[in-house]
């Protein structure tokens, strides 16, 4: 009965000691644990950060492409109300047969002409997105998956 007390009170100090050993390497590794979470929460967040600017930019160059193209839209349709007016003034009041055949050439090359006008604007404003597009947000994806695989390769 003796020895059976002797070795489990052995048996009971080596696990306090061993548990006395492994208590503080605990809190180091859980310390450790934290750290990495919050060194990887701020990497999320610069990622997270970055991902919502090329968004941003995005929507920028979209809203700048249709504010172009809406606009382009509204003036040349105020310019035709206008000059349909003006054109529709001059056959009504003209006297002159042969002026108002000239007064039709003249309408008909005017809106053929200002048709052709707006339709470069719209086509230009579409090429200067397409080619903002390839410059500038190409490039910020491209830096933002670069920059995204170096993270990896760190961790």
């Amino acid at each position: 009965m003796n020895a059976l007390l002797v070795s489990s009170s052995i048996l009971t100090l080596t696990s306090a000691g061993l548990l006395g050993l492994a208590i503080p390497a605990h809190i180091s590794n859980y310390r450790a644990l934290l750290r990495l979470r919050a060194a990887q929460r701020h990497a999320n967040s610069h990622v997270q950060k970055s991902r919502l600017e090329l968004m941003e930019t995005r929507n920028r160059a979209r809203l700048l492409e249709d504010t172009v193209k809406q606009g382009t839209s509204a003036v040349e349709k105020m310019h035709q109300a206008i000059a349909t007016t003006t054109f529709s003034l001059i056959d009504h009041f003209a006297r002159d047969e042969e002026f108002r055949e000239s007064a039709r050439r003249a309408r008909d090359t005017h809106h053929d002409t200002s048709r052709k006008v707006y339709q470069a604007a719209r086509t230009t404003n579409k090429a200067i997105h397409l080619l903002a597009d390839s410059l500038i947000i190409s490039r910020k994806e491209k830096k933002l998956t670069t920059q995204g695989l170096r993270k990896v390769k760190k961790q």
